[in-house]
C-alpha cells in the first residue's frame, strides 16, 4: 500500500480526474456490479462474499486525514506531471464529514448463492456535493472478483464431492473435510492467500491456508473456521535418503501415533512405497492405528485411481458399506493433491466408483485451480454506472457497445427480488418494489451497517437437496437451472 491501508482509497489512479469530466450540475451518481452472463460458461450462478473484509478494511471509520491528502497529492504531481488531484474535494470531505466516506452500499447477504446477470451490490453517494466518489472506489470494490469465484470454484468442488459420496456411501459425513487448501504457496500475495483462503472456508473447514483462518476470524467472527493434520513433506522424507524411506515414515508414525497423520509417499516409488513399506514391513504399525488416528497416504502424482487403491486393497483388504461400495480399513485412507481441478476430481471419483470404491477413500488438496488459476474475466464481473442526477432531474444511463452485446449494462435503480415464477431477478429503471428487495443496506456514510458471522454465510452457501442428488445430473439443464433458482430461498 503506497500510502498507508486505510488511506489507499486516495491512490487509485484510474479515477483520480475523473471528478473534471463528469456533466455540470452532476448530483448523484449511482453504480452497481455483476458477474455478466456468459453463454456456454460452466457456472451459471456465483457466491457472494467478500465485501465485508474490504469494507471493514479500507472504507470504514474515518479513511481521509490531511496527511494523506498532502502525500497523495505530492504522489500525483509526480505521476502525472501537472495538477490533477482534488485536493480541495478531498478536503470537504474531511472537513464535512470527518474524514468518512458519505456512500452507500446496499449488497445481497453474503453467502447467497445468486444466477449470474444479476445485480449483487450497489453504490451511491449520499452527499450531492462527492457524487464523484460513486465511481472514484471502483477499483478496490471490482477486487470483489477473487473472493466470488474462488468461493464459486470451491462450491462447484462441493458438488461433485456430495454428488459421489451421496451415491457410493449413502451418507455426506465428512464432506465439510473433503476438499483440503493446498493453496497459500502458489497465490500472489498474502491478501490473496487471507482472501481467497476465507472464501474455500464458506463452504469446506479443510485447510493449510492460516491467512485464511486469520481473515475469518479477524472480519467474519469465526476463532477457527477450518482445520488440518500433521504432515510429511518431501523433504522430511527424502532428509533419511533413498535407503532409508522406511525409517523416514516410521518416524512420523512413532512422533503423531494418535490422530490422524498424512505422509507424502511417492518421492522415489509409490507402488513399491504402498505394497513393501506400508503393506508389510510397518503393515502391523499401520493396523495398529484407529479411525481417529488413521494414516492418511499422499500420492503427489499420478493417479489414485489405476492401481494405488488396489494396491493397499491386496495388503490390508476392504469391505462393503451400506450401498455396496468398498472401502479400505478406517485406519487406512488417500489424499490426492496433485493436478486437482474441477475435471480431474469428477474424473478420479468416476473412475473409483466404476471399479466399486467409494469415495469415501479419498480426500483431495486442491492449490492453483482453487486460488490462483482464475481472473475477473472467469465469472465476466463488471462495475457499471446506471443512473445519475443533475439539476435535481434523474436519468437512467447504460453503455452497449455494437461490438459486443454481451457487454450491454443495466439501466436506473436497481433491485434484486424473486418473480411469481420463483425466480430471482433484477428490477431495472427504479422499477422495484422497495420491500422485495433483497439488496441489504451494509454501508453507509463510513460505518459497517450489517456485519456477517461466517456461520450465517455457510448456511446461505449451504447446497441445496437437488445438488446433492446423484439422478439430477442426467436431466436437462433447464431444470437444473429451474432447481436451482427455487432453491436459493
Amino acid at each position: 500500500y503506497l500510502i498507508s491501508a486505510a488511506g489507499f482509497c486516495l491512490l487509485l489512479v484510474f479515477q483520480i480526474t475523473h471528478y473534471k469530466q463528469y456533466p455540470p450540475n452532476v448530483s448523484k451518481i449511482y453504480s452497481y456490479f455483476e458477474c455478466r452472463r456468459k453463454k456456454g460458461s460452466q457456472f451459471s450462478e456465483v457466491v457472494f462474499f467478500g465485501l465485508q473484509y474490504l469494507l471493514k478494511k479500507y472504507l470504514t471509520g474515518p479513511v481521509i486525514t490531511e496527511e494523506k491528502i498532502q502525500e497523495a497529492k505530492l504522489f500525483y504531481q509526480m505521476h502525472f506531471k501537472q495538477a490533477v488531484f482534488d485536493e480541495e474535494g478531498w478536503r470537504k470531505v474531511l472537513e464535512k464529514h470527518d474524514g468518512r466516506l458519505p456512500i452507500r452500499i446496499k449488497a445481497v447477504p453474503e453467502g447467497r448463492i445468486i444466477p449470474r446477470g444479476n445485480v449483487l451490490f450497489t453504490v451511491e453517494n449520499t452527499d450531492p456535493s462527492f457524487y464523484w466518489l460513486t465511481n472514484y472506489i471502483e477499483t478496490m470494490l471490482v477486487q470483489m472478483w477473487y473472493p466470488i469465484t474462488v468461493a464459486t470454484i470451491s462450491r462447484e468442488f462441493k458438488k461433485i464431492l456430495a454428488k459421489h459420496l451421496k451415491a457410493t456411501s449413502g451418507s455426506l459425513e465428512g464432506l465439510d473435510l473433503k476438499l483440503h487448501d493446498f493453496g497459500y504457496r502458489g497465490v500472489s500475495s498474502q491478501e490473496s492467500a487471507a482472501l481467497g483462503g476465507a472464501a474455500h472456508l464458506v463452504n469446506f473447514c479443510s485447510t493449510d491456508t492460516v491467512a485464511g483462518l486469520l481473515m475469518a476470524q479477524r472480519y467474519y467472527g469465526c476463532p477457527m473456521a477450518g482445520f488440518s493434520i500433521p504432515a510429511a513433506e518431501h523433504s522430511t522424507i527424502i532428509s533419511w535418503g533413498r535407503s532409508k524411506e522406511k525409517e523416514a515414515f516410521e518416524r512420523v508414525l512413532d512422533q503423531f501415533s494418535s490422530g490422524p497423520v498424512s505422509v507424502v509417499s511417492d518421492s522415489y516409488d509409490i507402488f513399491n512405497a504402498c505394497k513393501h513399506i506400508w503393506g508389510d514391513k510397518l503393515k502391523e504399525r499401520v493396523m495398529e492405528r484407529s479411525q481417529d488416528s488413521c494414516l492418511v497416504i499422499r500420492p503427489d502424482s499420478g493417479d489414485p485411481a489405476e492401481t494405488l487403491i488396489e494396491i493397499l486393497e491386496e495388503c490390508f483388504g476392504s469391505s462393503l458399506n451400506s450401498v455396496g461400495y468398498k472401502v479400505l480399513p478406517s485406519y487406512l485412507r488417500i489424499i490426492q493433491g496433485d493436478g486437482i481441478d474441477l475435471h480431474s476430481v469428477e474424473e478420479i471419483l468416476e473412475k473409483l466408483s466404476d471399479e466399486g470404491w467409494s469415495a469415501e477413500n479419498v480426500f483431495f488438496g486442491c492449490g492453483s485451480a482453487l486460488l490462483q488459476k482464475l481472473n475477473r474475466d472467469t465469472l465476466s464481473c463488471a462495475f457499471k454506472c446506471s443512473y445519475v442526477e443533475s439539476n435535481g432531474k434523474g436519468m437512467d444511463v447504460y453503455k452497449q457497445p455494437v461490438t459486443d452485446p454481451s457487454k450491454g449494462s443495466k439501466k436506473g435503480r436497481l433491485s434484486l427480488r424473486r418473480n411469481s415464477d420463483g425466480f430471482l431477478e433484477t428490477v431495472e429503471r427504479g422499477a422495484g418494489k422497495p420491500e422485495e428487495d433483497l439488496l441489504v443496506t451494509v454501508f453507509e456514510n463510513g460505518s459497517l451497517v450489517k456485519d456477517y458471522s461466517l456461520e450465517e454465510i455457510r448456511k446461505n452457501a449451504r447446497l441445496r437437496d437437488e445438488e446433492m442428488n446423484p439422478t439430477l445430473h442426467n436431466h436437462e439443464p433447464e431444470l437444473l437451472h429451474n432447481h436451482i433458482i427455487n432453491g436459493i430461498h
